[in-house]
């Protein structure tokens, strides 16, 4: 009798042993599972995460393992711009560092707009390769430069030779037709950034001295003009805009990357918003999104190959 109730007792000590191993197990298990969505190593990703938590939800409760409100409601508004990481004064050029909730961007302000010019592939739509950032910027003198206009892309192994709608170059159109519309992202002579719909030929009539095909136009005159539609995903993104003091403001988001998921455009005229921007138009992104300076590439680009073949660039002057 007396091992009758020994063996029952053991089974029922095992039995409860075996439960307890099962229900710590599972218990391990969601903690880092939530931990890998609320504060994993992929930064952007739990930071989207957080962003996008009711007030009022378990959600929030679990999020709440890893952060206390403060740091919750931090990172779900905030965009932190840090400090100048790089003023060169004999350039002009300031660089900042900004951080996002889903995001890493970079803004260089170039503060002579004489400074800004469009480099062009020479031999545009003639379907050789592209020069790359580096080139443009050796070829025209330059210090920085960051990619322009759009090109025909299939399959993501475009070489730049072929440039999507219209490129005019020094005052002259170099690819596309004269009556073509389409938003043109482009520089008058007096300098101003000009941010619009209109053909070929409205823009050689309205001075343009260098001007691409991409967008959307974002902001003019201060007022936000993006109504919508597009590619509203976190994507890289490239943004040109000005100052009333016409300073030119470069901007290069990181994207598709553990550090970086990318921005959406309401993220990219906030932050030109956050800086004044009087006008900013939005330039090809994606795998063409780059930035380089004295160099060196300031962002990070999402290509497995380096920056790619551009069929346009906006250069930064050395020497001013």
């Amino acid at each position: 009798m007396n091992n009758k109730k020994s063996k029952g007792l053991s089974i029922g000590i095992a039995a409860l042993i075996s439960f307890l191993i099962i229900m710590i197990s599972v218990v391990i298990t969601g903690y880092l599972s939530l931990k890998e969505i609320y504060a994993g190593n992929n930064i952007a990703y739990s930071q989207e995460a957080i962003k996008n938590l009711s007030d009022d939800g378990l959600d929030h409760t679990f999020a709440k393992l890893f952060y206390n409100d403060e740091e919750i409601n931090r990172i779900k508004n905030g965009i932190t711009i840090e400090p100048n990481v790089e003023q060169i004064n004999e350039d002009g050029i300031e660089i900042h560092k900004i951080k996002g909730t889903t995001y890493e961007a970079f803004m260089m302000i170039v503060h002579n707009p004489e400074d800004i010019i469009l480099a062009a592939n020479p031999n545009m739509d003639s379907g050789a390769a592209a020069p790359g950032i580096e080139d443009y910027i050796e070829m025209y003198d330059g210090i920085a430069g960051i990619n322009a206009g759009g090109f025909e892309d299939a399959g993501g192994h475009g070489n730049g030779g072929q440039a999507w709608g219209i490129v005019i170059s020094n005052g002259e159109l170099i690819s596309g037709g004269l009556d073509e519309f389409t938003t043109v992202i482009g520089i008058n002579q007096d300098n101003q950034l000009i941010c619009n719909n209109m053909s070929a030929r409205q823009a050689l009539e309205w001075g343009i001295r260098d001007g691409v095909t991409f967008g959307p136009a974002l902001i003019d005159q201060y007022n936000v003009v993006f109504e919508g539609g597009g590619q509203p995903q976190l994507n890289p993104r490239t943004v040109i805009g000005q100052r009333e003091d016409g300073a030119f403001l470069l901007l290069v988001v990181d994207g598709r990357q553990p550090h970086s998921l990318g921005a959406k455009y309401e993220d990219i005229i906030q932050i030109m918003q956050d800086f004044n921007a009087m006008t900013a138009g939005n330039l090809d992104g994606g795998n063409s999104s780059v930035l380089v300076y004295n160099g060196e590439y300031v962002n990070t680009t999402v290509s497995m190959y380096g920056a790619r073949n551009l069929p346009t660039a906006f250069i930064v002057k050395d020497g001013n």
